[in-house]
């Protein structure tokens, strides 16, 4: 029997061009004193002054924590949260990519307790209330802003943990598409395949469900539509628009259902070598979708499909070969590494990444159930 299908509407989603000249009044109803979490790029880019400035125009006061050399480690976390205590701020804005995102919600989630933040990473749960946090991406995908989870590096060992932390910790999520401007035509590329990654994942996870399959699916109709163009000359929406809304889709998809062996082994491998989360999950991605065609072939067929990877008389086995070659080709049209290897990372390294994610609870939620020399046998294949 089914399990019982629970949604809640939280948080509020803004998205559009320049949504983000209108932060201030969108935060207004939180507090009039912010933390603002910032991914540095921002400063070199000349965009922090922009969003400050949306701020300092409605009288909300603000400081900017931005100090992420060491990304999601514990230590940054600690130094954040101890700042904030020590502004005595209302709520954390925070701005950026992955690490931004993460760190700015896991200060919102623990600024009330009393335990240090180590009592969390070995397992504990927050049993306060959190402070407001408002998440602003500036990449084209934030899978976990939207679950009680959040993904950060031990510093103690390096590994991986996910942080588990109240459901209403994150009140906004602010898209603004003219963020994402700045990416290199290379991130655009490597985050594209994250995304279609992340959508397989969510779509063939044992916790896919009729809501996750239909964001997945609208997800990555515009996702092709932004990487291959429209079938029709009716949708002339920008590229980093339809992208900006397949990414959020596609996210909304991945909290509901779950990520996957991808995600996971991307996340572990930052944690311990800091090696780039959207180059690892792009390499892993043929090899993933190859691993499910044992298993999986009407609905990569479907997807095949969506994305116009192949002509719609082709079904079956060919049709999900056919989603491998769209993946081979995306990356060779974008000069990406094919192989792990090329990463400089050994496989006695990969070894011990495999390790710590079998620690992790998403493990459970994958396409099939699978054991540490399962994950091994799979990793050595893209090695």
């Amino acid at each position: 029997m089914a399990a019982d299908f629970i949604f809640r509407i939280n948080p509020n989603i803004i998205l559009g061009p320049y949504t983000i000249t209108r932060l201030g009044q969108q935060v207004k109803e939180w507090g009039t004193r912010f933390m603002v979490v910032m991914d540095p790029f921002l400063n070199e880019a000349k965009l922090s002054e922009k969003i400050m400035q949306s701020l300092s125009d409605r009288k909300i006061e603000c400081f900017i924590f931005a100090e992420l050399t060491d990304g999601t480690s514990t230590k940054t976390i600690e130094r954040a949260l101890a700042l904030a205590k020590e502004g005595h701020v209302h709520g954390i804005i925070a701005i950026g990519g992955a690490k931004a995102l993460h760190v700015g919600k896991a200060v919102a989630a623990f600024y009330n307790e009393v335990h240090e933040l180590y009592t969390f990473v070995d397992g504990a749960l927050p049993t306060t209330s959190p402070i407001p946090c408002i998440c602003i991406p500036t990449t084209f995908r934030a899978p976990l802003t939207f679950t009680a989870e959040i993904p950060i590096t031990d510093a103690r060992s390096n590994q991986l943990k996910l942080l588990r932390v109240q459901p209403s910790v994150c009140k906004l999520v602010l898209i603004d598409p003219n963020l994402m401007l700045t990416l290199t035509e290379n991130q655009k590329a490597t985050l594209s395949m994250e995304i279609l990654s992340m959508a397989i994942e969510a779509y063939l996870s044992q916790k896919a469900n009729f809501f996750s399959d239909m964001f997945v699916e609208k997800g990555l109709e515009l996702f092709s539509y932004a990487l291959d163009g429209s079938p029709s000359l009716e949708i002339t929406t920008p590229e980093e628009v339809l992208l900006a809304q397949a990414g959020l889709m596609i996210s909304l998809a991945a909290s509901s259902s779950s990520l996957g062996m991808g995600t996971l082994l991307s996340l572990s491998v930052y944690s311990r070598y800091h090696k780039s989360k959207s180059l690892v999950s792009s390499i892993l991605l043929p090899y993933a979708i190859e691993d499910a065609t044992q298993f999986k072939v009407s609905k990569l067929e479907k997807l095949a499909h969506i994305i116009r990877a192949c002509p719609k008389d082709i079904t079956g086995d060919e049709a999900a070969k056919s989603l491998v070659e769209y993946a081979r080709q995306k990356m060779a049209l974008a000069n990406l590494p094919t192989r792990l290897k090329d990463l400089n990372i050994t496989i006695e390294q990969l070894s011990l990444a495999i390790e710590d994610i079998s620690n992790v609870d998403l493990i459970n939620n994958l396409p099939r159930s699978m054991t540490t020399d399962d994950l091994f046998s799979f990793v050595k294949l893209s090695y």
